[in-house]
């Protein structure tokens, strides 16, 4: 699978990174995991992916300063990022977009959903 999309899931719920790496898996994508924006961050300084999904809430870094920071490198300045939250409040939305995220998707998830967001923003 050279052509697999490779995806880089964050999020600090151990059975939500599941739930991940199964829904994308089964539709074969690449899929590479962290807890919370401070080890995406680290895992990314040696690695790069095609898309991020990102969660806000979360221990160390939240989805706001990890697309924060993601934005400040040139190297990721186009890689789509998908927010993956509880979170649906405008405000919440309207930071994220301000921020640069690529798109948002509510909690829980429809794998279907997500397979073809991944995609609009990957192709």
């Amino acid at each position: 699978m050279a052509n697999a999309i490779h995806v880089l899931t964050v999020d600090d719920s151990k059975s939500m990174r599941a739930l991940l790496r199964a829904a994308l898996s089964s539709r074969g994508y690449e899929v590479s995991q962290a807890e919370d924006g401070v080890d995406a961050l680290e895992w990314l300084t040696h690695n790069s992916v095609d898309v991020i999904v990102t969660d806000i809430n979360m221990p160390r870094m939240d989805g706001f300063g990890l697309i924060d920071a993601l934005r400040a490198q040139a190297r990721f300045r186009d890689c789509p990022i998908l927010v993956l939250s509880t979170e649906s409040s405008d405000d919440k939305k309207a930071r994220a977009r301000n921020a640069g995220a690529t798109g948002w998707i509510v909690k829980p998830f429809d794998a279907d959903k997500l397979d073809q967001a991944l995609r609009r923003v990957t192709h």
